[in-house]
């Protein structure tokens, strides 16, 4: 898989091309991801538009994807640094390990998991904390 990244951030404060990376090692032997993906990094106000314009809800998210399956590309994942930063210490974990969250969970819904019933979620959330521990990011 090729991840693009465009960060329409500013400074991060944690090393999200490394954590991808490891991320993507991860994925593409587990799940054989092997298509493009747009990663677009975003402050709260962006991520906030995002989500009234395309899920009519008007608060801020950490994480939308939109799947666009064509030739080689699964689509874009926005993610909301304000929201990794946040929920990091909400969770009493790393930066490093709510990114990977965020990014993995992103990637998963590209690549056709939800969690819309108890047993889609069952699925999709112990693929993902799989891909999480493989790559190391685990819960500690």
């Amino acid at each position: 898989m090729k991840i693009h990244f465009y960060n329409q951030y500013g400074k991060i404060p944690f090393p999200y091309q490394k954590i991808s990376k490891k991320l993507n090692e991860t994925c593409s032997k587990i799940i054989g991801i092997e298509h493009e993906v747009n990663v677009i990094l975003v402050d709260l106000e962006h991520i906030q538009q995002i989500n009234q314009q395309f899920r009519h809800l008007d608060y801020p998210t950490d994480v939308i994807s939109f799947e666009d399956k064509v030739e080689n590309y699964l689509g874009d994942i926005f993610i909301c640094v304000d929201k990794v930063i946040e929920q990091a210490k909400s969770y009493q974990h790393s930066k490093e390990r709510e990114y990977a969250f965020l990014l993995c969970h992103g990637l998963l819904h590209l690549s056709g998991y939800d969690h819309m019933t108890p047993e889609q979620e069952a699925e999709m959330f112990s693929l993902q904390e799989q891909l999480l521990e493989k790559s190391g990011y685990q819960r500690r």
